[in-house]
């Protein structure tokens, strides 16, 4: 059984309550006006930056900048978002001034809630994600336009100079190492050759280059004593020859001749010899000797490798370097600058106020319908005879006093008597 089921109950409801309706939608509107009053209107105003790819194939020449944009760019957005970067752009545009809490934690709070930077992924390639970033759009929103605006081109402008440093910091680096590595090559390259030399002069060890040379002549004597050898056969067959068959004189006259020839082969036999006793000290070299020789002539050809490999790099490197600084690698273009706007983004104060009193009057009406549900008495003859069958005889009406005892909230919570009988 409840207390309303026409709309006479309502309608007798809102001519007993309308006072503690009209209370509220009053003070909902009032708190509602103070409220809009309040509110400050907000502009927004955005940029849109396009990430370009190189204009030169990375096949022709690749860039010496590593990582994924998405983390470049996160990175530059720390980078702005820092404390003192953000007290500077305050200072710079002149933010704020109206706010009374100027602490620097708060200004800085205040722009990171204000300006938002978000990246827009690009199309994948198959199913590998590579952490490309095809578009940035950076938000500012302030109390003016012209802030807005500011601050919107400001951030942009900052993006924009901090990526194209930030890529050319890192191919300068990238170049700055691989030409100090290739220095120090170079020096463990000169220091192993002298070492090498040293050790060849303190142990008597020709160059391989003369070592060939040696042993080319040490052939060459080699087969002069051969000759040399054969003549004196020759000589001394002739020799026995003319003593055997010959007259003595004349056998006298040519062993002379014999004994002639044979005294300068000997003397072209010990000339030889000389050299060659000499060329096989110099090509003759103990085996701990040659071990280090192997061992010198390996690691040479290890560095030469290396720095051959590290003079490739270092051509990739100034190639890299050559690129970002001309502005020809991946870099960023503003596709759409910021503007002024015109009008904005927040909500009307008028439709704040509207909005307050139209919750204002529901929370009335709702406040008068749970107090008829608290105290649920038959008000009316009509309601006694619905809701008991019984026909009332007489109706008194409720008699108040002229000045009612307690205050608004007591009346307001009381429990009313019945006034059908």
């Amino acid at each position: 059984m409840g207390p309303f089921q026409s709309f006479e109950d309502i309608s007798d409801m809102l001519r007993r309550r309308w006072w503690l309706i009209l209370v509220i939608a009053v003070a909902g509107v009032v708190a509602s006006f103070f409220f809009a009053l309040g509110q400050q209107h907000l502009y927004r105003s955005a940029v849109v930056i396009q990430i370009s790819q190189p204009t030169i194939a990375d096949d022709l020449a690749s860039s010496t900048v590593e990582g994924s944009s998405a983390r470049r760019l996160q990175q530059i957005e720390q980078r702005l978002m820092a404390r003192d970067s953000v007290l500077e752009i305050i200072r710079k545009h002149g933010l704020y001034q109206d706010i009374g809490d100027q602490r620097p934690s708060n200004l800085v709070f205040l722009f990171r809630s204000s300006v938002r930077i978000e990246g827009v992924a690009a199309a994948r390639e198959g199913f590998s994600d590579d952490g490309t970033i095809s578009i940035l759009t950076i938000t500012a929103e302030m109390s003016t336009g012209q802030q807005a605006w500011a601050i919107a081109d400001e951030i942009s402008q900052r993006t924009v100079e901090l990526s194209r440093q930030a890529r050319i910091e890192q191919a300068r680096e990238t170049l700055t190492f691989v030409a100090r590595q290739e220095g120090v090559l170079v020096q463990e390259l000169s220091m192993l050759e002298n070492e090498m030399a040293d050790f060849r002069k303190a142990n008597n060890v020709v160059l391989s280059t003369s070592a060939e040379l040696h042993a080319a002549e040490l052939s060459t004597l080699n087969e002069g004593l051969l000759d040399i050898a054969r003549d004196e056969i020759e000589v001394r067959r002739a020799a026995e020859n003319a003593r055997l068959t010959e007259r003595p004189a004349t056998a006298r006259r040519m062993l002379a001749e014999f004994d002639e020839r044979l005294a300068t082969l000997d003397a072209q036999r010990d000339l030889l010899m000389v050299r060659k006793v000499e060329l096989e000290k110099l090509l003759e070299t103990t085996p701990e000797v040659q071990g280090r020789l192997e061992a010198f002539e390996r690691q040479i050809e290890q560095i030469r490798e290396q720095l051959g490999a590290m003079r490739a790099r270092r051509t990739e490197a100034e190639i890299g370097f050559r690129l970002e600084s001309a502005g020809q690698s991946e870099r960023l273009t503003i596709l759409e600058p910021a503007t002024i706007p015109e009008f904005p983004f927040t909500g009307s104060r008028k439709k704040l106020v509207l909005m307050g009193a139209a919750a204002s009057i529901l929370a009335g009406l709702g406040l008068a319908f749970l107090l008829e549900l608290r105290d649920p008495v038959l008000r009316t003859a009509y309601r006694m005879e619905r809701e008991t069958g019984l026909k009332p005889v007489v109706t008194i009406p409720v008699v108040r006093p002229r000045r009612a005892r307690g205050g608004l909230l007591k009346r307001l919570f009381r429990r009313r008597p019945a006034s059908s009988a």
